[in-house]
């Protein structure tokens, strides 16, 4: 498919936080933009399961929140404990007084992705693909402009880029914005888990107990069980094709080093190891080690990745492409979000829920911003900018 020869703003990637960008825009009014990504489709894989109150509220405000909800599972509590004890709730219905989404809300981020998609369809949005972004560079007939060149030597040329490519973000490495591990400097801390493996899964027992999200804490490590909405079964159907009977599981578990590395592409006896090592014991296969005297066995892997949890930031989330001559024109802007802007540990799916939070502030500042040139400098105007970029910087934002 042919891409638009130009543009005011290119927003590169369309998973949760490009999709949260766009409708942003197109909620505060502004619609001269294009939305490219480099897959045919998204990855349908779960990745991260948990929406929380804060990003159901910004949702809110571009009217994306109930849809979202509609879709999934109100978790108003988790249980922590070993594998054997209880020994914490924590409740989210608490949240109460101070929020009209007092949960945490379990939908796989495969899924918050197909609704947001499906919004910005109903908006007459075209997602362009598959169109992957190589290269960056300044328009030679304008230094306020960039070319952006796609592997198909289309080019599109734009006034500003919103980079949601990821953490491998092609237009952050372009634009030379540093993107580094925080914490680097500190030295190894025993302590931490490096790497953590993530499944999709089904058991062979049917009448098990669905309602808990829990985690559970073993000696120097830990694991995580989250029922997923039967709304995902369906939307698998549809999409994918793949019938999958009985609740879908989400499981996480830490992986310590001296286990060896996880594995690529697991087998079955490796993911029920893992239960049997650091799950609960109400899912163990072994009859006298599961309180209920029943084996739970491992019956499909639906999905599953693993992770280096390790964490990066980037060095800003603004700044403007340099032609390299002296001239004082200031460049065509480029805007991080999502993982290409920062990374995290999977835990809590603290990437994507930034990432969307990001997104939707992005949009608002952006049209101020581009109205705010019809009537100041360039250089007054990137106040508003570069105000967004500090305050998404800041640990507490």
């Amino acid at each position: 498919m042919a891409l638009p020869r130009s543009t005011t703003v290119l927003i590169v990637g369309a998973g949760p936080t490009g999709l949260a960008s766009t409708l942003s825009l197109v909620h505060h009014g502004f619609k001269d933009f294009v939305i490219v990504d480099a897959v045919v489709k998204g990855d349908n894989s779960s990745r991260a399961i948990v929406v929380h109150s804060a990003t159901l509220e910004t949702l809110d405000v571009i009217g994306c929140g109930d849809e979202l909800v509609s879709k999934g599972t109100k978790a108003t509590k988790m249980k922590f404990g070993t594998r054997t004890v209880e020994l914490a709730h924590i409740q989210f219905d608490a949240l109460e007084p101070y929020t009209r989404h007092p949960y945490a809300l379990i939908i796989p981020q495969t899924f918050t992705e197909h609704v947001l998609g499906e919004k910005l369809a109903s908006l007459g949005v075209t997602v362009h693909r598959p169109h992957k972004a190589m290269g960056v560079k300044v328009n030679a007939d304008d230094a306020n402009l960039a070319d952006v060149v796609f592997e198909d030597g289309q080019t599109i040329t734009t006034r500003y880029i919103i980079a949601a490519d990821g953490a491998r973000s092609t237009i952050r490495t372009v634009a030379g914005i540093a993107f580094v591990d925080p914490k680097s400097d500190h030295g190894d801390d025993p302590t931490t888990l490096e790497q953590a493996a993530l499944a999709d899964v089904t058991f062979d027992r049917p009448d098990l107990d669905e309602s808990d999200f829990r985690g559970i804490m073993c000696p120097n490590n830990f694991s995580l069980c989250a029922p997923l909405p039967f709304t995902f079964n369906e939307y698998l159907a549809k999409e994918t094709h793949e019938h999958i009977e009985g609740r879908i599981y989400r499981m996480v578990w830490g992986i310590p080093l001296e286990e060896g590395a996880v594995p690529h592409s697991p087998s079955k006896e490796y993911m029920q190891t893992l239960i049997e090592k650091f799950g609960p014991r109400d899912l163990s296969a072994d009859p006298k080690v599961n309180p209920t005297g029943k084996a739970v066995c491992l019956k499909d892997i639906v999905w599953y990745s693993r992770f280096r949890t390790h964490s990066a930031i980037a060095d800003t989330f603004f700044t403007r492409l340099s032609s390299g001559d002296s001239s004082d024109v200031r460049g065509p802007a480029i805007l991080l979000v999502g993982d290409a802007a920062h990374i995290h540990s999977p835990a809590g799916g603290q990437g994507m829920n930034l990432g969307i939070r990001d997104a939707v502030f992005l949009g608002e500042v952006l049209v101020k911003h581009i109205k705010a040139t019809e009537s100041m400098p360039l250089s007054e105007a990137d106040y508003i900018l570069a105000k967004f970029a500090a305050e998404r910087t800041c640990p507490c934002a």
